[in-house]
């Protein structure tokens, strides 16, 4: 039995996952934003092992949810799931500051992965918007361009494959993939989506439970259990350190070196 947390778990991808971990007998500690999401995923999940509370668009709250989490493990996995969908007609500004996909995106996968304690594997969800991605390093919210939030999340989705290969190449004893789901008819991914709620969890699950040696691998971007080509950007080594800068900036938290 392996033990693992899954963020943003209360619907969707996120829900699937923990929901198909759980009926194999893993032990499962799921996510919710606030208390009326963790009553629901309660409900919806009653072998859940714990429900951490706390939302990830607040700095405050990323960080309750790492102690909390952090309380309710030791992991084998974490499966940082969690994250807005683009198409925003305005630019939304957080409490801290911070544009608000690039906040729950991109920001706290990163605070959670660097306040917690290293789990046996790393998963990080992106899209394969991923592609069309830009890195603008003057600009990475939106502060000065027009905004565009199909393109806010395309680039929020290229940070997170770019954080995975960084984790992945920092803590080489830590198996790290960055997955793309697929287009899932979820609430975010809407009724015209291609693939089922099971496959689009299908990955994430192989990865934490997989007994062969490709489940075991790492420093991959996965669909479908396939490796694929990332965005070329992503594979800089000079550009993985600079989002790590910039995010350890923004958090006041570096990640621990190996």
């Amino acid at each position: 039995m392996s033990s693992i947390f899954v963020t943003g778990s209360t619907q969707g991808i996120g829900l699937e996952t923990a929901r198909t971990l759980a009926a194999a007998g893993h032990r499962v500690v799921v996510h919710a934003r606030d208390d009326a999401r963790a009553a629901d995923v309660r409900r919806a999940l009653p072998a859940a092992d714990a429900v951490v509370v706390g939302d990830l668009a607040s700095l405050a709250g990323t960080r309750a949810v790492a102690a909390a989490a952090t309380a309710a493990g030791p992991f084998d996995t974490v499966i940082h799931n969690a994250g807005l969908g683009g198409g925003a007609p305005r630019r939304t500004v957080t409490a801290d500051g911070l544009e608000l996909l690039f906040q729950v995106n991109v920001v706290a996968p990163y605070l959670l992965t660097a306040l917690m304690p290293r789990p046996g594997r790393l998963v990080y969800l992106t899209s394969g918007l991923e592609a069309a991605g830009r890195l603008r390093w003057d600009d990475l919210q939106y502060e000065h361009r027009a905004w565009d939030g199909m393109q806010a999340y395309s680039d929020s989705k290229l940070h997170d494959v770019l954080l995975a290969f960084a984790v992945a190449r920092r803590w080489p004893d830590v198996p790290t993939d960055a997955v793309d789901p697929g287009w899932v008819r979820t609430r975010m991914g809407g009724p015209g989506a291609t693939d089922e709620l099971p496959q689009g969890a299908d990955t994430q699950v192989w990865l934490a439970t997989g007994a062969d040696p490709e489940a075991k691998a790492g420093g991959r971007y996965l669909k479908h259990r396939r490796s694929l080509r990332a965005n070329p950007a992503a594979y800089d080594e000079a550009e993985q350190e600079r989002l790590l800068a910039v995010l350890a900036r923004i958090t006041g938290v570096a990640l621990p070196a190996v």
